[in-house]
This record gives structure tokens, C-alpha cells and sequence, in this order.
């Protein structure tokens, strides 16, 4: 492999991805390929290269077979799932992490790349007005990017247990005695923690009457009869916006139950969390001084590329204890006295890049302004689409918070043929969902390249779909 070749590779990969997302923004892309299943395999060879290629080769075929079948996230029409979110300034610090090479496992392996994460870490704290017992300058808590938030509420999850056991939740005798609570509209990332984390099936409590969000009332008593029954309540995980309607567990009474029965309480706020960066939004953080633990998705709605998702507790030795297992090639004199952070003792993997670095360079290039405009611009073009739904004859608008608009047609059946007919349209893509056993199509507003225009070109889509049913 030769360096000399790659500044003049790299200067091309950039020029089209300059291209590419002029593209996008001017719609000249499909959101969805066209290519039915296989397609790439099939332009693939089946055996490796004996030799090495070209790396300008090889960029070529990136944009001849992979780029054509991508869904592309950041489309003006991709109103999917929730939004993930990137640009220059990410991009440009992926290449610099990726050149760097760095392992950010320990202080010791890379003192910048820790002391750099914990900056951040308490940056974004303060820009989103987060308690401050979550700042590593506060003590005892602090912050660290995982790569997801399903990584970050299971190591909540495993903390809790471990602080409930003493260590010993998974020993003989004390299997299934645990709890962890949530409700059926959390993410499913929070049933899949708590069985990878070894307390069995997480307990569903119920919602409040007509509302998607947890019944505080029905938490507490159904902790009290677990209590009353030898089971042991460990953690509740509460959802700031729920991935279905984007509702809220109402944090501030949940936490209060919490505390009063000495259970950790874990908030997910992966998307509607980010939110809290603009004054106006920060009913968001109601109730966070009960919690435990906090996570954040920064690669959602911050401009900043997947992974990035913050992770922040207000205790980190109930974190490290549960996590932290140290070899003698892992020793650390510098950390011996709980002067340094080692990250390795905060997540699941041992290995970690050097992850800050990215959010670091997308506060700095779009300043907290430029990031609170980006959540302002969204929340306008999804109050846009909920009043156009609402002007349409035979269209309802089942939910509509920050970014996100859930709707449906007049009757079940035609909105399931909406939902379908929608699946084979190149210009727009909604997530069909199901919300109170009827289904539904969720638009989650969240791409830079949308604007007005986008919105109502997006709606005469789904309007003239919804036509060609009748």
C-alpha cells in the first residue's frame, strides 16, 4: 500500500461525496434502491483478491455497486424510523479518527482521546442543561460516548443489577430474583438488555389510562408485591420519547418511586433528549435529578454520523465496579488512585476508538446555535406536515411531538395499503408502526437537506398514493 497515493484518493472521495450530497438535496437520488434482494451479492466476487487493487479501483466499484442499493438516511424524503443524522464537519473527523489510528481503551493508551472525551462529555452536559452531578468536573459522575443506545442501557442495566446484588445477581440462589421494569412502548433494545444482562424477561408495567406513557401508580405496586414475593426491584427504565408516538414516561413521579424503594432509574432520551439544547424544549429533562443514568443519541439530531450516543451517571463507581475487570497487561499505575478515567471499565468491549472526537468537531464547527437551529428547523417542517395531515379529508394525526408525525388513513385496512404502496415509492419513505392495535405511518422529520418545498412535495406523494387507492 502506498501513502503517496492516498491524498489524491481521499481528495476524490470527497469531491463526490460533495457531489453526492448536492444530489441528495436536490432529490436527483431515490431513498430506497430499486434492486431487488441479492442485487449487491450479485455484483460482488464471490472469492477474495489475491493482490491488492487500486485504491482509486476500489472507489470507483464504492460508487458503482455499493452506493446505488444504499437507503439513503440523509434524503430530504427519508422519513424513517429516527433520523441519523451527519455532516462535513463529522465526516471530516471520521477520516481523522480512522487515520489516527488511536486506542482509547485506557488513560494510559491514549491520554488525549480520554481527557478530550470527558470535555465533551461534560460540554454537551451543560449545553442540554443536564443536572450536574452528571459532569466528570462535579466527582462523582460523568459521561462516555457508547456506540449505541442499546450498549448504553445495558451497561445501565448491569450496574443496577450489580448495585441491587452486591455483584451476586447471577449467582446460585439469587437467578430471576431481579427486576427490571419498562413499559411495552419502550425500545425493544430494553427487553433484549436486561435477558443479555441475565434478570430473565423485563416486567411490563402498565400505562396511564389513554396515554402512551408508564403508570407511576401501577409501578409502585407492582414493585411492592415483587418485594412481597422474595423478588429483589433492581432498575426502571423510563423513555423520553418513546420510538412509536415519542412519548414521555412522566420521569418526575417515577423517580420518586424510585428513590423512595432505593431502585435505579435509568432515562432513555436517545431522540427527543437532544431537544433539551434549545430553552424552549427542556420539559424534556423533567425529573433527571432522579435518575441514575442518562443516555443521549448525538448521532440522531446533532449533525453528528453513527455511533455517537452519550451515556451519562451520577455515580461512575457504581458503573465501574460492574463493568471494570482489569488484567495484569491492563494494569494502569496512573489510574491506581482513581485520578484518571479508563473508558474500558464504562462499556462492555475492552477496545474503543477514539470516539470524542467527532462530537468535538461538530460543536465547534456548528456552535450550540447552530445545533439548537437545527432541532428548531425540524420541529417547524413537523408542525408543517401535522397541519397539512390535519387539512386532508379522511387523514388523522394519531400523534405529533418535536420532529415526529404519526398518522393514519380513515379505517385500518386502507392504511395498511397506504403503508404498502408507499414501500415501492423511490421519493419518500415513512415507518409503518402499529399504536393502540391499529396501524399507523411515522414521519420523523431529521434530514439537512429538507425544507418546505421537500415537506409539501412529500405530502402531494403520499396525498396522490393515497388517490390511487380510491
Amino acid at each position: 500500500m502506498n501513502d503517496e497515493v492516498f491524498p489524491a484518493v481521499a481528495a476524490d472521495a470527497a469531491e463526490r461525496l460533495a457531489v453526492h450530497w448536492r444530489a441528495l438535496a436536490a432529490a436527483e437520488l431515490p431513498v430506497v434502491p430499486s434492486g431487488p434482494p441479492g442485487t449487491t451479492l450479485k455484483a460482488l466476487p464471490e472469492e477474495p483478491p489475491e493482490r491488492g487493487e487500486d485504491l482509486a479501483e476500489i472507489l470507483d466499484d464504492t460508487w458503482r455497486t455499493i452506493v446505488p442499493q444504499l437507503v439513503h438516511w440523509q434524503h430530504p424524503g427519508f422519513l424513517g424510523w429516527f433520523p441519523t443524522s451527519n455532516s462535513p464537519a463529522s465526516v471530516l473527523a471520521e477520516l481523522v479518527t480512522a487515520g489516527l489510528g488511536v486506542q482509547g481503551m485506557m488513560w494510559s493508551s491514549s491520554p488525549a482521546a480520554t481527557e478530550l472525551e470527558q470535555r465533551v462529555c461534560d460540554w454537551l452536559a451543560r449545553a442540554l442543561a443536564l443536572p450536574q452531578r452528571f459532569a466528570h468536573s462535579c466527582g462523582q459522575g460523568g459521561g462516555v460516548i457508547q456506540d449505541s443506545a442499546s450498549s448504553a442501557v445495558l451497561v445501565a442495566v448491569a450496574a443496577a443489577l450489580h448495585r441491587a446484588s452486591r455483584g451476586r445477581w447471577r449467582e446460585h440462589g439469587t437467578e430471576g430474583r431481579h427486576r427490571v421494569y419498562c413499559t411495552g412502548q419502550t425500545n425493544s433494545c430494553v427487553p433484549k438488555s436486561v435477558r443479555i444482562a441475565g434478570a430473565g424477561e423485563a416486567v411490563r408495567v402498565p400505562l396511564l389510562p389513554g396515554t402512551h406513557a408508564m403508570d407511576p401508580a401501577a409501578l409502585a405496586a407492582r414493585m411492592d408485591a415483587d418485594r412481597s414475593a422474595g423478588r429483589i426491584p433492581a432498575a426502571v427504565v423510563a423513555t423520553v420519547g418513546t420510538t412509536a408516538t415519542c412519548a414521555a414516561d412522566p420521569v418526575p413521579e417515577i423517580g420518586t418511586v424510585c428513590r423512595e424503594r432505593g431502585v435505579w432509574l435509568h432515562v432513555d432520551a436517545a431522540y427527543a433528549g437532544s431537544a433539551a439544547l434549545c430553552p424552549e424544549f427542556r420539559e424534556v429533562n423533567a425529573g433527571l435529578e432522579h435518575a441514575d443514568s442518562y443516555a443521549v443519541n448525538a448521532h440522531k439530531w446533532m449533525r453528528t454520523g453513527t455511533p455517537c450516543s452519550v451515556l451519562w451517571v451520577a455515580d461512575r463507581t457504581a458503573l465501574t465496579d460492574a463493568m471494570g475487570l482489569t488484567a495484569s497487561y491492563l494494569d494502569n499505575p496512573a489510574g491506581e488512585p482513581r485520578t484518571v478515567v479508563d473508558f474500558k471499565d464504562w462499556q462492555v468491549p475492552l477496545g474503543r476508538p477514539m470516539r470524542a472526537l467527532k462530537l468535538w468537531y461538530v460543536m465547534r464547527a456548528h456552535g450550540l446555535e447552530g445545533l439548537r437551529e437545527t432541532i428548531r428547523h425540524d420541529v417547524r417542517l413537523a408542525a408543517l406536515l401535522a397541519g397539512l395531515i390535519e387539512e386532508e379529508p379522511g387523514f388523522e394525526v394519531v400523534a405529533h411531538r418535536l420532529g415526529l408525525v404519526v398518522f393514519r388513513r380513515d379505517g385500518d385496512a386502507r392504511t395498511r395499503e397506504l403503508a404498502e404502496r408507499l414501500t415501492g415509492d423511490p421519493g419518500v419513505l415513512c415507518t409503518p408502526a402499529t399504536v393502540d392495535g391499529r396501524p399507523v405511518l411515522r414521519a420523523a422529520l431529521g434530514s439537512p437537506y429538507t425544507d418546505e418545498a421537500a415537506v409539501r412535495r412529500i405530502w402531494s406523494t403520499i396525498r396522490r398514493t393515497a388517490a390511487a387507492q380510491d
